[in-house]
Order: C-alpha cells, then structure tokens, then sequence
C-alpha cells in the first residue's frame, strides 16, 4: 500500500475551508511547492515564494498545525478567546460554555487575547493552525485579517457578548446601546439631571457609552453631548480605577448626581471612594455597575446594576458548536439573549 501523500491539499473536515491545494492553483504552482513555500521558504525560488505568500493573504489560508493522519479527525477540542481573565466578567460565559461543552464530550481551551487586534491575531493563527471544533469568541470586532482567516478556516464560529447583523458564522450576544439607553431611563426616572460616565477604553464600554449619551440627548436629560463628563480608564478595570475616576470626576464636576460604571468593580471603586468622602449614596450620589457580579447585590448599599445572562451566552454557544460539529443544520444563527437593570440600594 503506498504511503498517503502528507503534501496533499487535505479538504477541511467541515467542508467548507480553505486548503493547501486551494492556495497552491490560486498561486500557479504544485501542491509540494506551496507546502515547501510554507514551512522551508529558503528551498523555494523568490518568484513562487512570493506567488504563495500573495495566495496566502488572499485566501486567509492558516496551515494545519496537526499531523496527516489526524488532520480528518475530530479534536474534541473547542477553544474560546476572552479579553481578560483578570477581570470577573466573562468567567460565567466560561464555566457555563466548559460545562455544556464537557456534557457534550468536548474540553475547552482557553485564550486570553487583550484588548488589541494584534494579540487577537496571533492568537487566532495559533488556535485555527491546530483545528479545534469550534472558536467561541468576544465581541464582534476583529481585524480584516483576523476576520478572513475565520472565514478561510471552514471551523464553526460564535461570537458573543455582542449583536450584528453580519457575524462571521453564528452569534449569541446582547445590544450594548440598548442596555445603556435602559440605564439612562432609569437614572432619569430616578430624578438624575446630572450623570456622569466612567469607563474603560474597550470599544464595547465606548459603545455602551454612546448608547447612554443618545437616550440622555432623547429625554432630555441633557441639551448637549458635552454635558456628560466621560471619564476613560484602562481596560481590565480595577477597583482603585473606580476610586480614582470619582475623584477626579468631581474635581471636574462636583455638581454630577449619578455616575454609569461600565463595571461593576468600576462602580465599587466608586462606592468606596463615595464612602471616603462622607458621600450619601443614593441620596447624593446615584451609581449604576454594568455585569452584576457576585459582590454586587452584598456592597453598601447593594449595588444597582445590569445583569447579562452569562450562563445563557455558554450554553447556547456551546449548542451551536456540537451541532455543527456534528452535522446538524443550524437554523436561527442569531441569539439576542437580551439583559436586565437591576435596581438595587445605590440607585
């Protein structure tokens, strides 16, 4: 029995992904060369070189880090890609989605790529490489590169913690703006003429930002955007952030009533540095968190904030991934598993 040939374009075993063979005629050369191209350039003459290098940004083609034989089988593997792990936020969506995954009889790996594109590409490179079953991602923001090497990958994709009309493949997530807006009504139920917001300097709290500020304009709450002080801080957020961002808030603006965290260890920061002051919460002081993590219904006073079903976003995303690895057709590909204001004592 002749030996299969390890050079071959292998097609993905989804179906649908870019291969060796496909990049190889897109470049005008044999399958070897472009395999050579990739892995020992210095044995490929200039020309080709360069022909399969231009395929390769073309196609979003990312090597298969597995050997041969077990390029066709499944990994049982799902990886999942979150901004931080310093930060609480995310960690419900990930013990949920490693979880139902392990009922399924799938592992999860974990990736913690930042704030920035660039970590978020190489982390991706290294994660389609080695062809796991499935890449559950934050947000839907990603680099065009980043972008068209999920698409070239043929791997089930789903983004999360986030809402568009174009995913990538499939997508589970919530409105940022919307959630904001309902804050900005509650605070202005709540009699706030004079909010305030502190945030990190993600783009998913910059947005949550914007939706806050259009409702405020839309009630009236404020005649002008510039009436609402807009304090950023660096991403993952900290509770010593939050003590400082009030101080110099109202080093600025002493008369602010109310302050929208994009946190809630952001707004615990406040909270504390409200109490140092001698600053009556809610009475002086109205402060709104964003993730209702654990502390937050135990601070004093309790903390108001908006709740993101976490343990949904898991296992939904986690049913997508089995069911496409296992052939079944998806129907809905978009989930707005939605969110809720929850008020507590600080609001």
């Amino acid at each position: 029995m002749t030996a299969p040939d390890a050079t071959a374009p292998r097609r993905s075993r989804r179906g649908g992904g870019i291969t060796l063979g496909d990049v190889a005629r897109l470049a005008g050369v044999s399958p070897i060369t472009a395999s050579r191209a990739l892995n020992t350039p210095d044995q490929v003459a200039p020309d080709k070189l360069a022909r399969v290098r231009e395929a390769v940004a073309r196609t979003g083609y990312v090597p298969n880090r597995l050997a041969g034989g077990l390029a066709s089988a499944r990994s049982r593997l799902v990886a999942a890609v979150v901004p931080t792990i310093a930060g609480p936020v995310f960690m419900e969506m990930v013990q949920s989605l490693t979880s139902a995954l392990a009922d399924a009889g799938y592992q999860l790996m974990l990736g913690q790529s930042g704030y920035t594109e660039s970590r978020e590409d190489a982390l991706l490179e290294a994660i389609i490489g080695r062809r796991p079953d499935g890449i559950v991602l934050t947000g839907i923001l990603h680099s065009p590169e980043g972008r068209r090497r999920l698409l070239a990958s043929g791997i089930p994709v789903v983004e999360t913690w986030d809402l568009t009309p174009t995913p990538i493949d499939m997508l589970v997530g919530f409105s940022h703006a919307e959630a904001a807006a309902a804050v900005a009504r509650h605070l202005h139920a709540k009699g706030r003429r004079r909010p305030a917001l502190l945030s990190a300097d993600d783009e998913r709290a910059l947005r949550r930002n914007r939706g806050f500020v259009d409702e405020a304009l839309r009630l009236g709450l404020v005649r002008d955007a510039a009436e609402i002080p807009a304090l950023r801080v660096p991403a993952p957020t900290t509770l010593g952030s939050g003590r400082s961002g009030l101080a110099r808030l109202l080093a600025e603006r002493p008369e602010v009533d109310a302050v929208f965290c994009s946190s809630d260890m952001l707004a615990l920061g406040v909270l504390v540095e409200a109490a140092a002051r001698g600053i009556a919460v809610p009475q002086q002081l109205a402060v709104v968190g964003f993730g209702d993590l654990g502390f937050a219904a135990d601070t004093q006073p309790a903390l108001s904030t908006v709740r993101i079903d976490g343990t949904g976003i898991g296992q939904r995303a986690a049913r997508f991934i089995v069911d496409r690895a296992d052939g079944r057709t998806v129907g809905e590909k978009i989930v707005d598993v939605g969110f809720r204001v929850i008020e507590r004592g600080s609001s």
